[in-house]
Parts: C-alpha cells; structure tokens; sequence
C-alpha cells in the first residue's frame, strides 16, 4: 500500500522527504498536490462568504489522502463522525495571529470591535480567532467574515477585501513581509486525521517517525531548511517574498497524547456546563494519580546513598568541558 500524505504548510515532511527518513522507516508513500490545504476550489455565496471549510473537506475524503491535518476542533469532530481516525500521540503548534494592513486605525486588540475578520469557516481560523476575541471583547463585538481556506484568505487581506484577516503559517509569513501587523496572537494547536478504507498504525507510525527526526533537524539547523517554505507559497508571491526571513512554521509533538487529549476533553466538559473549577479538578485527576504512583515506589537499599563521582575532562572538538 502506497501512503498518501498531504503535507499542512510544515516544512517537517519535506525535511523528511529530502534525507530520506520516510524511505529509512521502510514507508512507501507519495504526497498529494494539497491545493489551498487539502480544501477545493471554494465557491462564494450571495454575501461573498465560503461557507465551506476544513470540517467539510474530510466529510469530502481529502482527495485519497491517508494522513492530513486540521485544528484539534476539527479533527476531533471529523473522527467522531467517523471520517477518520485522530492520532493521539502526535500534534503540531501553529503560529497564527489577527493581521491587519499597515495603515490600519486598529493598533490593539479592543480595536476589533465590530470590524469584520476573515476566518476559515469550520476551520482553524475560525474556533482559534472566537478563542481570542472572547479575552478581550464582548461577545456582540465579534464580527466574522468566512473568507475561505488560507490561501483564498490571504489574497483577500492583501487586497484589503477584509479589514483584518487570521492568518497562520507560511499565509501569516508573507503577510507580515507585505507589511502587515499582528494586533492579536491566536496560536493553536493541529491535529492529525488518518482517513481511508486501507490506511494502517504501522504506516502511521513509520510517518510519525520520520517526522521526529525531521523536527531534530529542524531545532538544530532552522536556516538549512527554510527554502522548502516555497512548497507552501503560492506561485504569485515566490519573486515577491525571501523565505529566509520566516520563521519555522509548525511544530511538531510526538508521544504526548495527554497533550492533544486534553483541550479536547476540557472542550467537552465546558459544553456540558461544567464550571471552570469543576473541569480543573478533573483535569487533575490525572497528575494526583501519578503522584500517588510515585510515593508508593520505595528506593532499593543500594540506591539510598548516591556516589558523586568526580567530573572528567572530556575534549569537544578542541575545547575543553567538564562532562
């Protein structure tokens, strides 16, 4: 089976691609041309809002593809009307705020009263910005204007459609070097969706795998890897931008399925009208009982005293450091 990956805007698959991690973990695959991240061609209504998003394009199938992405709101909705399965133990960190054009009289975040954002219906965009606005505006003051998937998003904020518009990624990236300005962070957290009839753990994890390592090589030599940001730029703005100055993109976490778990669950809480003190106890439950885990082990005799041994000298490449 060839696994069909459809890469989110990250540079991690790429890196993986080019030094062979996806091939080393015995993975077969190939990537799918993602359009504006895996959504169609949208279609304006009377109003000229897209009210289609990312929720949408899973129920679609995600053009065959066995891995794709989407905001932990999404994914986790879209698996529990079985249009896939949520990988638990990996997420990925999106740098994402509310822009606005250089010559905006909005200078802070209070200044969005009333003014329309461009969001993502059912998307990222759209849960992280009412997230946002909701700590520092009344619910009446937020204004949404559906401007479509990222893409579509950005040339409606460059060509001032919107007044402001939520961006992330690589879209936030060139936004910012057209001179636009970030009055209010949004930055959330995406998950991994696995989708179709032949898609198995084991490929998934050979995926996963390959992309930790990526995600090494990106903490240690950022500046090695930042051209493959032209994957994600759309062709009309490539002579216009110098991916040099972006920033990483995404982050990814793997192994920590608490962490993707866990906004979920408190979600869930909080829609079933659980107060914030009765969601923080439960959320707790966990960290008390691993503490109660801990004061139970008993030290064995010989690990009772610790030998402190003396530091060696140890040479790193002509330098001297104590190891």
């Amino acid at each position: 089976m060839v696994f069909r990956i459809m890469p989110h805007g990250r540079l991690q698959e790429w890196i993986a691609h080019e030094a062979g991690y996806l091939t080393a973990e015995g993975l077969e695959y190939e990537f799918l041309p993602a359009g504006d991240y895996g959504i169609r061609p949208p279609v304006r209504d009377d109003q000229g809002e897209i009210k289609s998003g990312a929720f949408e394009s899973f129920g679609a199938g995600r053009d065959g593809a066995n891995v794709s992405c989407a905001c932990h709101w999404v994914t986790s909705s879209a698996a529990a009307e079985r249009s896939g399965y949520l990988v638990s133990t990996a997420y990925s960190v999106a740098p994402c705020g509310i822009m606005v054009p250089p010559e905006s009289p909005v200078q802070r975040p209070e200044d969005l009263a009333g003014v329309p954002v461009g969001v993502g219906y059912h998307s990222g965009s759209h849960f992280t910005t009412l997230q946002a606005l909701e700590a520092v505006l009344p619910p009446e003051q937020v204004k949404l204007s559906f401007q479509g998937p990222p893409n579509e998003r950005l040339d409606a904020l460059l060509d001032r459609q919107v007044p402001a518009a939520t961006m992330f990624g690589v879209p936030l990236y060139i936004a910012e070097a057209f001179g636009f300005r970030k009055v209010l962070d949004a930055t959330f957290m995406i998950g991994f969706l696995l989708t179709g009839n032949d898609v198995n753990k084991a490929d998934a994890d050979k995926y996963l795998a390959a992309l930790k390592r990526a995600q090494m090589d990106l903490d240690l030599h950022p500046e090695r890897y930042k051209h493959h940001h032209l994957q994600s730029v759309p062709e009309k703005y490539r002579d216009q931008v110098d991916v040099r100055a972006f920033g990483t993109g995404f982050a990814i976490g793997l192994g920590r399925g608490g962490s993707v778990l866990a906004p979920i669950v408190a979600g869930i809480l909080f829609q079933q009208g659980y107060s914030l003190q009765t969601v923080a106890s439960i959320m707790s439950i966990a960290a008390l009982l691993a503490a109660g885990v801990l004061s139970l082990l008993k030290l064995k005799p010989e690990q009772t005293e610790v030998d402190v041994a003396p530091a060696a000298s140890t040479s790193l490449g002509g330098a001297t450091a104590a190891s």
